[in-house]
């Protein structure tokens, strides 16, 4: 997926809500499912871990789902979910040294531009996301210095931008970018030193779904 393409096509759909249609869509009451393609890209940071580097989290693609509520013809609420990520962890030339999978979970408030009416439904939201880290294992023990990995869940702000487009009463096509807060503690013994790592993922995330409208 180009990041840019997808961007950019969200950012020219914010200023073009003049595309309408004679069936109903986005009404108060719907509820909107989307399923699709979600790229969870991190934009990790950290201290200097063992004097050797920062830590670094690679990107995955899992199946992406949401589901949405129309509070109103314009306002509305979002749950994001997923298939379980799962993220190689690297530590600089030593390069990967460790997995670990979460669910990202991110309940969000919508404005969507346009009316009922609008074949094109740009929005916006903003909200809160939980990240439960799970399955966290060292893959490359430095033979046997490093033990006892985990990392804790977080809690943090969430924001998206939008486009649905409307291809009949009931389906449509959707494209989203989200960003997350998301920052985690790393605890792990080297050697015989517990060690603790704040460590930031901030991932952004992009997708591609087609949704239905019920």
């Amino acid at each position: 997926m180009n990041k840019k393409i997808v961007s950019s096509l969200i950012a020219t759909a914010l200023l073009t809500t003049g595309f309408t249609s004679s069936a109903l869509a986005h009404q108060a009451g719907d509820i909107i499912v989307r399923a699709g393609v979600a790229v969870v890209a991190p934009n990790e940071s950290s201290p200097i871990v063992a004097d050797v580097a920062e830590f670094g989290v690679s990107d995955d693609t899992q199946l992406g789902l949401n589901f949405g509520y129309m509070l109103t013809d314009n306002i509305g609420i979002e749950l994001l979910a997923a298939t379980p990520f799962s993220h190689d962890i690297t530590l600089g030339e030593l390069g990967k040294i460790a997995e670990t999978k979460h669910l990202p979970p991110t309940l969000v408030a919508q404005y969507y531009f346009g009316d009922a009416h609008s074949k094109l439904r740009p929005y916006i939201g903003a909200g809160v996301n939980f990240t439960n880290f799970f399955d966290n294992e060292f893959t490359n023990d430095l033979e046997g210095a490093l033990t006892d990995l985990s990392m804790s869940n977080s809690w943090g702000l969430a924001a998206q931008v939008g486009l649905d487009y409307q291809i009949n009463e009931s389906w449509l096509i959707n494209a989203s970018v989200w960003y997350a807060q998301i920052s985690t503690d790393v605890k792990f013994n080297l050697g015989d030193a517990p060690q603790k790592v704040e460590t930031d993922i901030d991932p952004w995330v992009y997708m591609i779904s087609v949704g239905y409208t019920f």
